[in-house]
């Protein structure tokens, strides 16, 4: 199916940042990460894997999704979870639309199929691929 589109809203659960971290390494992503202590560690493995890193609070809304606009009007991509940073899993919150909206960008949802991984019990039951394990994204645009 190739690289998603350029320049968009690149959207998934959270349970699937581990997979995606590693598949769109060194394409200068922009992502938002939370301002804790778990956020500190996913922002040092996200800067060497290439990503352009903006930390932020969910509590805070739209104030902190506003450092995202410049990335998406000068051409880079924004990944976001849809569902993070605290959930509930699979309930999209609505920060890519607004994102979106206000880029006039396109949202493209990543479906992420892991050969081999373990499950956390964490929140979002976590998927990190184990190693040698076929990481697959298959992507689509987001209609609505």
């Amino acid at each position: 199916m190739g690289f998603p589109p350029p320049n968009s809203v690149y959207c998934l659960w959270h349970q699937d940042l581990p997979g995606c971290m590693a598949a769109f390494r060194d394409r200068g992503i922009a992502v938002l990460i939370s301002q804790s202590g778990d956020g500190e560690y996913a922002a040092e493995v996200a800067r060497a894997l290439g990503y352009q890193v903006f930390r932020g609070s969910s509590s805070r809304g739209q104030a902190t999704l506003r450092g995202l606009i410049a990335p998406l009007r000068n051409g880079a991509s924004v990944g976001m979870a849809l569902d993070g940073p605290r959930g509930p899993a699979q309930v999209a919150k609505p920060g890519a639309k607004w994102l979106a909206s206000q880029t006039q960008s396109k949202r493209i949802m990543l479906d992420v199929r892991l050969g081999f991984s373990l499950r956390l019990g964490s929140w979002d039951q976590t998927r990190i691929p184990l190693p040698f394990s076929v990481v697959q994204v298959f992507w689509s645009e987001i209609q609505d």
